[in-house]
C-alpha cells in the first residue's frame, strides 16, 4: 500500500510492499539472468539455501554466500535461455511479517520457460494468427526470504528456496 504523508505530503510505500517489490525484483533478475542486479538485493554476507521440499521434510541441497557468490551463480551457472526463449517467474499468495527493521516472507512461485514457435520456412500457413510457442511450467516451491531495513532500504539476508520437485545436481 501506498501511503501519503499528511505532514510532508510526500508518497510514502508500506514496509509490507516494500518487501514485496524487493521479491519482485529479485525474479524479474532471475529471469534476466541478471546477477548484479540479482544479488544488490542482497546484503554483504546474504545467502541462498536450496532445499528440496521433500513432501514436507526439506533436505538442503547447497548454499551460495555473499553477494559475488549469488550474482556468479545467476549469470554464470544458470542455463541461458534458448532462442526466441525467456523465463517467467510468478509469485503470490505473499505471507510477510514484519518485527520493526526485520522481516520474513512466504510466498508460492512458480517458473514458466516461453520459447516462440520459430517462422516456417515458407512462412506461416494461411489463417495462421496470433502468438505461436510453447510456455511450459518448469518449477514450483516457496522462497521465504528473511530481510532486514538497512538505511531505509530492505534487503534479503537468507533467501530459502523450498523446490516441491526434485532437483539434480550432476556428479551427485
Amino acid at each position: 500500500m501506498i501511503e501519503k504523508n499528511q505532514i510532508t505530503g510526500a508518497y510514502q510505500m508500506s514496509d509490507e510492499r516494500a518487501i514485496q517489490q524487493v521479491l519482485a525484483k529479485y525474479v524479474r533478475a532471475a529471469d534476466a539472468l541478471d546477477g548484479a542486479s540479482l544479488s544488490s538485493l542482497f546484503t554483504e554476507d546474504g545467502k541462498v539455501e536450496i532445499y528440496s521440499f521433500n513432501s514436507g521434510n526439506p533436505v538442503r541441497l547447497f548454499v551460495l554466500t555473499g553477494k559475488e557468490e549469488i550474482a556468479n551463480a545467476i549469470s554464470n551457472l544458470m542455463k541461458p535461455h534458448p532462442v526466441r526463449g525467456w523465463s517467467h517467474h510468478t509469485t503470490h499468495d505473499h505471507i510477510i511479517s514484519v518485527h520493526g527493521e526485520v522481516a520474513f516472507m512466504d510466498a508460492q512461485f512458480i517458473r514458466f520457460d516461453c520459447v516462440g514457435a520459430g517462422k516456417p520456412e515458407g512462412g506461416w500457413p494461411a489463417g495462421t494468427l496470433g502468438l505461436m510457442g510453447t510456455i511450459t511450467p518448469t518449477e514450483s516451491g516457496y522462497y521465504k526470504p528473511s530481510l532486514i531495513k538497512t538505511n531505509g532500504e530492505w534487503k534479503i539476508t537468507t533467501h530459502r528456496i523450498y523446490h516441491d520437485m526434485t532437483f539434480v545436481i550432476p556428479g551427485q
